[in-house]
């Protein structure tokens, strides 16, 4: 069974439904029952035209719904709508379906929430980990949203700003997480920055392909993460470093400054460097000052605290992190790399360990362990 290609047919399935009339919540509710049905036939019989069997299905588990609601006489005249057999026309309705999901009834993070679960197929547990907040908590939010939305009509595209977050968000999941979402988030951020004149969109498109430029230097072939440090910058692409930076340089030549250029031009000042030993540190810390200023995030002051620590030393860096919750993600990662920058390796070790109970990926988890262990090992 390829899931991937279901991934992928989801959003132009779902777009279909809502432009025939359908409200977003039945319509929503309508694909995944479709996509349980293909799971159960697929594997014995797949059709020749995956996307026209998923509207058809979906369109009638949607009427099927339609015709048990209280408005059964005025939502049966959707019948008729019925498209006629035959192959779905091969439109990309994805990022239309983006703004549409960014409603003006909902709040920008409603419709995140919303979106990344409906259309970049996320699990309710990846968004809650990008939101920083219990998997309880999420999906209450995005209960509501589809409450909210139950009956309204998706005819008023949305916020581009909250359409630039579900984006920021998607590519972060596929950069980082178990889905590869990576290179989605981008093909639609350039559709975006093609139609959109606005340097945040400029900035973004910047910083997915500055981050996804390192992609290949990541992780060993064993599935093991490598630290920025000690990644092989030869196998980074170059040509896209040089796009990205070339299309940051033309948005900060705006005076426009948004998060996402900020972020995108500290990736640039990774990608500059020839060594890690060579990395303009204390320009990173003004950039993260500048974003600090902007966004108040905690995982940027998080962020900053490494950078402080890597331009005034690991004091320094450890005196910034003092000032943060100490049960934000990755905290006890970030101290204990700042410990073991000072010399303090028996703490560096027990933090290493802590850290890697509390991770949010296996790769990561299996990193941090193997960081404790070479303390340990040392040191026993």
């Amino acid at each position: 069974m390829d899931e991937a290609l279901l991934r992928s047919l989801t959003p132009g399935v779902l777009a279909v439904l809502v432009r025939r009339g359908a409200d977003f919540a039945a319509a929503e509710d309508a694909v995944q029952d479709a996509l349980v049905e293909a799971l159960r036939v697929w594997p014995a019989d797949q059709p020749r035209d995956p996307k026209g069997w998923l509207v058809t299905v979906a369109w009638r588990k949607f009427l099927d719904a339609a015709r048990a609601d209280a408005a059964r006489r005025r939502r049966e005249d959707r019948v008729d709508e019925e498209p006629a057999p035959g192959p779905a026309p091969a439109v990309d309705d994805t990022l239309r379906l983006y703004f549409l999901c960014a409603h003006p009834s909902l709040t920008p993070a409603s419709a995140v929430a919303l979106t990344l679960r409906a259309v970049g197929g996320l699990t309710t547990r990846q968004i809650a980990r990008a939101y920083l907040v219990p998997e309880a908590t999420m999906a209450q939010r995005i209960s509501r949203a589809k409450r909210t939305v139950s009956g309204v009509r998706f005819d008023r595209p949305g916020d581009v700003a909250t359409v630039l977050r579900v984006l920021y968000l998607v590519f972060n999941e596929g950069y980082s997480g178990d889905v590869d979402l990576a290179a989605e988030a981008i093909r639609l951020t350039r559709q975006l920055a093609a139609r959109v004149d606005h340097p945040e969109v400029a900035g973004l498109l910047a910083l997915m392909l500055l981050h996804h430029a390192r992609r290949a230097a990541r992780t060993t072939p064993d599935g093991s993460l490598v630290p920025l440090a000690e990644q092989d910058r030869g196998r980074w692409d170059t040509a896209a470093i040089a796009e990205g930076v070339g299309i940051l340089q033309a948005a900060l030549a705006r005076d426009r400054l948004g998060e996402f250029q900020a972020q995108a031009a500290i990736a640039a000042l990774h990608a500059d460097a020839p060594t890690a030993g060579e990395t303009d540190w204390v320009q990173i810390v003004e950039w993260y000052d500048e974003l600090t200023h902007l966004t108040d995030s905690p995982v940027v002051r998080l962020n900053r605290a490494v950078a402080v620590g890597e331009a005034d030393g690991p004091r320094a860096g450890l005196a910034a992190l003092a000032e943060l919750d100490g049960s934000l993600p990755r905290h006890t990662a970030v101290a204990a790399y700042l410990h073991e920058r000072d010399g303090d390796l028996a703490t560096a070790a027990r933090l290493y360990a802590e850290a890697a109970h509390r991770a949010p990926t296996l790769a990561e988890r299996h990193h941090l362990t193997r960081q404790a262990a070479r303390l340990n090992t040392g040191h026993p």
